[in-house]
């Protein structure tokens, strides 16, 4: 079913709206996908924050002009699904995650922070730890002089009070 002029104008008025909230777009072809297995990785796109959708290119390349996505118009060619998030790394980590589990969705580019990024370089993004990882992580980095610190403190207040706990003990038996 073909769109009319309006139909098609709204839809790319409410992709550019994402486009424009997110920090990174991932491509990927979805050639012999079940409507099961998309609506499983649509599940897991909206768990996320991923914006996943299946555009027509003409409608996406309209959508990203102008924008630090349009770097990636070359590549969108074929069927793909387009996926969008403004967390750095979770629209490309949905679709890898996705592929490592089913070898007909293919990872074919993407785009962050106005380079685009190829199969290679969108597997690479989705490797990166979540925003929470990494902020658990720098926590653990900055607590760590300090609780190093604390446990050597306590060690010398432990051996400083031991020859005093051992003559206190001795006495009483000298006595």
């Amino acid at each position: 079913m073909s769109l009319n002029r309006n139909e098609k104008a709204a839809v790319v008025t409410d992709v550019a709206a994402q486009v424009a909230g997110s920090q990174t777009l991932a491509l990927a072809e979805y050639r012999g996908l079940t409507v099961d297995h998309l609506n499983v990785l649509r599940k897991h796109a909206r768990e996320r924050g991923v914006y996943l959708h299946v555009l027509k290119n003409t409608l996406a390349r309209r959508a990203v002009a102008g924008t630090p996505f349009e770097v990636a118009a070359a590549s969108m060619v074929g069927p793909l699904i387009y996926g969008f998030s403004k967390d750095a790394v979770a629209a490309a980590k949905v679709i890898s995650d996705f592929a490592k589990g089913n070898d007909k969705l293919i990872v074919k580019a993407g785009a962050h922070g106005g380079k685009a990024l190829d199969a290679a370089g969108v597997k690479a993004l989705a490797d990166i730890p979540s925003k929470e990882v990494l902020l658990a992580q720098l926590l653990g980095l900055m607590q760590s002089p300090i609780s190093r610190l604390a446990r050597v403190l306590a060690a010398i207040a432990e051996k400083r009070t031991e020859p005093a706990a051992e003559a206190a003990a001795e006495a009483p038996a000298a006595a």
